[in-house]
């Protein structure tokens, strides 16, 4: 098969496509054909080891993926050959087939695409975390949305609304502004431009009840100071390349509560929060619920799909399509 392959840590230009040996079921494990996979921005730092976990070289990249059940394991029983599944792992998506653990996948949406499917669950899933378990985001509350014409913005655009919540979004550049609106955001702060502290409490009436922050660096803290008392605080990444750090005196005097979101080991620290997470995105999709993909690449074009990203030239997400749909 064919396989997008790093021999050593690096960008995107680091990244080749090669042929590799067809993955084997272990018990309990399954092999999906990737029919479409997901690029997401912690895909980068793993390939250039600055994720929180590395990757043992060399390895596949890419976390998320939609395709089909081709083979099935000892003590497998919940999954079927021909299935049409969607899934995420630490690597390995980037490939035309993937060998998984039959538990980290689960049927793909009725009606859904391949490239929908591999592009909605990592973002989705965080936002859904971010905002429902996390947050207790509340209807009629102010969600401020830092970085929120990328993959993790748009859909936290888009679930926070379908909860009832006010969205004020934060990007950079009017064509990223314009993204936001048109995806629903109640108010648009242009970064580049604007005074991003004094914007949300002026438009909030006070300040946001909630923040969720993908994106790290100085915003961080704007967004921090032009929270109301009690409210929450979600750091969820760190696309800029800089982690924040927060004066914890703006805490004690906002009375304010930080909390994380790190989706690869959410659901093993609050397994029944994460499966009422799961329950609440799987009635939203079903309620035509759709993500923002602004780009569909081949599986050749990966060093393009991954420079995208890199230099955050990216709006919703961007997905590699490795075999067409059936």
């Amino acid at each position: 098969m064919r396989a997008a392959r790093l021999e050593r840590y690096g960008g995107p230009d680091v990244v080749g496509v090669v042929e590799v040996d067809d993955p084997e079921p272990g018990p309990g494990e399954i092999v999906v054909d990737i029919a479409a996979a997901g690029v997401n921005f912690p895909d980068l730092l793993i390939m250039d080891n600055r994720y929180q976990v590395s990757a043992p070289l060399p390895f596949t990249p890419g976390s998320e993926f939609a395709g089909t059940v081709s083979a099935i394991g000892d003590g497998v029983e919940r999954r079927a050959v021909g299935e049409r599944v969607v899934g995420a792992q630490f690597v390995g998506a980037f490939a035309e087939k993937i060998v998984v653990a039959a538990t980290a996948v689960s049927p793909t949406p009725d009606g859904m695409s391949s490239v929908d499917a591999a592009a909605f669950r990592v973002t989705y899933r965080t936002a859904v975390s971010s905002l429902s378990s996390i947050a207790g985001t509340e209807p009629g509350e102010w969600v401020a949305v830092l970085g929120s014409s990328g993959g993790v913005g748009t859909a936290t655009i888009d679930v926070a609304k379908r909860l009832g919540a006010h969205v004020v979004a934060v990007a950079r550049g009017t064509a990223k502004t314009a993204i936001c609106s048109a995806r629903g955001a109640d108010a648009v702060i242009d970064a580049t431009t604007e005074d991003v502290k004094a914007r949300i409490k002026e438009i909030t009436d006070g300040g946001a009840d909630v923040v969720i922050d993908p994106i790290g660096g100085p915003l961080a803290e704007e967004a921090l100071r032009a929270m109301r008392w009690g409210g929450r605080f979600v750091t969820v990444g760190y696309a800029v390349g800089e982690i924040p750090r927060i004066p914890l005196n703006l805490v004690l005097l906002k009375g304010v509560t930080i909390k994380g979101c790190e989706l690869r080991t959410y659901s093993d620290h609050a397994p029944e929060a994460a499966r009422a997470d799961e329950r609440l995105l799987a009635s939203l999709v079903a309620g035509g619920m759709r993500p923002l993909v602004s780009a569909v690449h081949p599986l050749d074009d990966i060093r393009a799909a991954l420079r995208t990203v890199a230099e955050h030239r990216v709006t919703g997400k961007i997905v590699l399509a490795v075999r067409p749909d059936e």
